[in-house]
């Protein structure tokens, strides 16, 4: 697997920091003010703006234990906006750097969508556009056929929709204004609630959110009060893969600050969920897809010594229990590849002896 030059790695980092600090200052103008409000015994940071009738409006910002953010509260006014310099960066990285754009629809979504509070409101972008980003996260050229799309994921934890006491805009005025055509999908449940949203061509977006308990829950879709009317599916194991996400950038236009899954654990969950899909029509195209990212990343975390990353995670998948056992040995025995089964055996091997975990002759 080709590796991305050190200075192109370098140049996304200065890019991420520089797009952060300009949506934080688009966020939060100089003309409001921080509040730290205390909640259920928990201190949280707000942001009081003026409404222009002698009222104000109120949105969330995020723990006041998050260090990066507190640093943030304090010198939010010295952040400067370098849009043209960070346009100039992103081309360079993608152009030069071997590093993946999204198409036109996926980067203006998930830029409108950033721009209105998404990753404020701690959602997670993934699928196939936040397996894009990797690229720049891990520092590896992508193949090309594995980072094709035609939607957007989004996913949120439910008790987090449920507590913030902040909302996007409406959702489907918020995705009109990128094109005009998006509606929401009915419901499979029928309910009048809508999960996703679709426009003309069939390019979907659609918001997801975990499992709360029994499997009762899978077919209706949950109220999510931070999302903008919309509501999410809730999906099994899909705590696992949003847990501990890590913040990155998606090199559209001059670069849009993201929050993604951890690396390891997207290949890890690629493993469970490919033996959930069903083995005709779409699903056998997107099982094959996921089996793909997954064999990709057991290569390229290898290749970048974070084989104790995907250890850790698969391990935790592990010890959940039976159901998950039972789905990563289908993965490993009957799905992999030859070559993906191999590599899947020599990350985990060498991640276990980094944490010193005692193996035998099959790492499984």
């Amino acid at each position: 697997m080709k590796k991305i030059d050190l200075v192109y790695q370098t140049m996304l980092a200065e890019l991420g920091q520089r797009s952060m600090d300009a949506a934080w200052t688009a966020d939060f103008p100089p003309e409001g003010r921080f509040q730290r409000v205390v909640v259920k015994e928990k201190a949280y940071w707000y942001f009081d703006i003026p409404d222009g009738s002698g009222g104000k409006s109120r949105r969330y910002v995020g723990p006041a234990d998050d260090t990066e953010i507190t640093q943030r509260v304090e010198t939010h006014q010295q952040q400067k906006d370098d849009l043209i310099a960070r346009r100039r960066m992103a081309s360079t990285l993608t152009r030069d750097g071997g590093m993946v754009a999204p198409d036109a629809m996926s980067g203006n979504l998930v830029e409108a969508l950033a721009a209105r509070g998404l990753f404020r409101l701690r959602c997670v972008l993934i699928g196939t556009v936040a397996f894009q980003t990797y690229a720049g996260l891990l520092g590896v050229r992508l193949p090309s056929a594995s980072v094709l799309t035609g939607d957007v994921d989004i996913a949120q934890d439910y008790a987090i929709s449920q507590e913030v006491e902040d909302s996007l805009p409406p959702i489907v005025e918020l995705l009109q204004r990128v094109d005009p055509t998006f509606r929401p999908v009915p419901h499979r449940s029928g309910s009048v609630a809508s999960s996703a949203f679709q426009n003309s061509t069939g390019y979907r977006v659609e918001f997801l959110t975990s499992n709360r308990g029994s499997d009762d829950y899978i077919d209706q879709p949950s109220k999510m009060p931070a999302l903008g009317g919309a509501s999410a599916d809730p999906l099994r194991f899909l705590d696992f893969l949003i847990r501990e996400p890590v913040r990155t950038v998606l090199l559209h236009k001059s670069g849009v600050p993201v929050t993604v899954p951890d690396p390891a654990r997207y290949a890890v969950h690629k493993m469970i969920v490919a033996t959930r899909r069903r083995t005709d029509g779409m699903s056998a195209i997107k099982r094959d897809k996921d089996i793909r990212q997954a064999e990709i990343l057991f290569e390229a975390l290898f290749e970048t010594r974070r084989a104790s990353d995907f250890a850790i995670a698969f391990d935790e998948a592990w010890e959940r229990g039976p159901a998950w056992q039972e789905a990563l040995l289908q993965a490993e025995r009957s799905m992999l590849s030859k070559s993906g089964a191999s590599a899947f055996r020599q990350i985990l091997w060498q991640g276990n002896q980094e944490i010193g975990k005692e193996q035998s002759d099959d790492p499984v």
